[in-house]
């Protein structure tokens, strides 16, 4: 496959995940297809289709970051959809465990169906006003009060 290719193909694979997660949050087969961390195995090979013949090149950017290099790897097609790969397969991680995390602390649907989306655009931002409502919204509530003081005093 080329690399346009594989550029065009990476975020379709992620759409019936998040589509779940935003329109059907509450149905069981949502949460036991999310659950599983195989949803993010599409984005990850293709990340790797990519990377793997070009890993001396990626290496040296990320193992030297400097802004030249980092703009001329990252600049180039090829480099892009690695690039694009690589945030793909991590705002999908990070909208599975929002979306885990929030049924656990049962945020409401129509609070996490926005805010995934948003998390699908701008993930930085979407984890961080997760971050917000977690803190707000407190422990999950299917556990016991002994277990979230046995939690809440672990060290770390």
């Amino acid at each position: 496959m080329t690399v346009d290719t594989l550029f065009a193909i990476t975020f379709p694979l992620t759409v019936p995940f998040w589509a779940l997660m935003v329109f059907a949050p509450t149905w069981s087969i949502t949460h036991r297809i999310i659950s599983s961390p195989l949803i993010i195995l599409p984005q990850l090979a293709i990340y790797l289709i990519l990377a793997i013949p070009r890993f001396p090149d990626l290496w040296e950017v990320v193992s030297r970051p400097d802004l030249d290099l980092i703009t001329a790897f990252f600049g180039r097609r090829d480099g892009a959809a690695i690039l694009w790969a690589h945030v793909i397969a991590f705002d999908v991680f990070i909208a599975r465990w929002m979306y885990l995390d929030s049924r656990e602390r049962r945020v409401h649907p129509l609070i996490m169906g926005p805010l995934l989306v948003f998390t699908l655009l701008l993930s930085p931002m979407g984890l961080l006003i997760y971050l917000a409502i977690r803190t707000a919204v407190g422990p999950p509530r299917n556990t016991s009060s002994t277990e979230r003081l046995a939690t809440a005093a672990e060290p770390g």
